[in-house]
C-alpha cells in the first residue's frame, strides 16, 4: 500500500517532493506518478524515470494525450513558437495541474493514500502566468476532491509552493542530491538541460536561485555537465 503519490514531471522542483515524501515515509511507501500529455519534450518523462529509479521508488505514467485536441498551446502543439508573455504565455496548458491533481488523487484513493505531493510554487504564478500554481487554487482542489472522495484527511501537499527557488536548492542540497538533480532534471522550456536555454521563465528562475546558492556555497562542486 502506498502513503503518498508524487506527481513527478522529471523538473527540479517535483523531484525534491520526491525526496520529501520518500523521507516522510520510506521509498516502499511513495509513488512517483507521471503523465504523457504529448509533452513538447518527452525527454522529462524519462528524467523522471531515471530519478525515481535513483530514488529505489516505483513509477507510473498515465497517458492523457487527448490535451491537444482540446486545448491551444505551444506544450502540446510542438510547432508553435513558445512565447513567454507573463499574463498569459502560450506555454500554459489550460487546467492541465487541475486534471493532473484530480487523476492523481483518484488513484492515490485507489491505493490507499490520503496524500498527494505537487511541485507548484508561487513563484512561476507571479513570474510565468502560471495562474493554477498558486496555494489558493490547490486549497479550492483540496476541498472538491475531499468531496469526491468522500475523505476529509485527503491532502494536497505542495511543501515548495512558498520557497524561493534558492531555498529549494538549500533543501535539495540538505537531502544531498542537489548535484545529482542538477545533472539529471530538465525544466527548460526549450528542452535543454544543465544551464538550459537562459532565456525561458523557468531558466531565468532555476539559474538565479543557482547563482543564488553558489554564492552561498562556493565549495559546492557543479556536476561536469554544468562547468563549460
Amino acid at each position: 500500500m502506498k502513503k503518498a503519490i508524487v506527481v513527478h514531471s522529471g523538473g527540479m522542483d517535483s523531484s525534491i517532493c520526491l525526496a520529501i515524501a520518500i523521507k516522510k515515509y520510506g521509498k516502499d511507501s511513495v509513488l512517483s506518478l507521471g503523465f504523457d500529455y504529448g509533452q513538447r519534450h518527452s525527454q522529462e518523462l524519462l528524467c523522471a524515470q531515471q530519478v525515481a529509479s535513483y530514488f529505489q521508488v516505483e513509477r507510473f505514467v498515465i497517458k492523457i494525450d487527448f490535451l491537444k485536441e482540446i486545448t491551444q498551446n505551444s506544450l502540446t502543439h510542438h510547432h508553435f513558437v513558445i512565447e513567454h508573455e507573463k499574463k498569459e504565455p502560450n506555454s500554459l496548458v489550460v487546467g492541465r495541474n487541475g486534471l493532473m491533481t484530480r487523476i492523481a488523487a483518484i488513484h492515490a484513493h485507489n491505493l490507499g493514500a490520503n496524500e498527494i505531493y505537487l511541485g507548484v510554487m508561487e513563484l512561476e504564478s507571479e513570474n510565468s502566468g502560471y495562474r493554477d500554481c498558486s496555494r489558493a487554487y490547490m486549497n479550492s482542489m483540496e476541498e472538491i476532491l475531499r468531496i469526491d472522495l468522500d475523505n476529509k484527511a485527503f491532502k494536497i501537499e505542495t511543501p515548495l509552493v512558498h520557497m524561493t527557488k534558492f531555498e529549494t536548492m538549500e533543501l535539495a542540497h540538505g537531502f544531498g542530491v542537489l548535484e545529482y538533480l542538477l545533472d539529471n532534471t530538465l525544466s527548460c522550456y526549450e528542452g535543454i538541460g544543465g544551464w538550459g536555454c537562459q532565456k525561458c521563465p523557468a531558466c531565468l528562475l532555476k539559474n538565479k536561485g543557482l547563482h543564488a546558492f553558489i554564492k552561498a556555497h562556493p565549495d559546492f562542486a557543479l556536476p561536469a555537465s554544468m562547468k563549460n
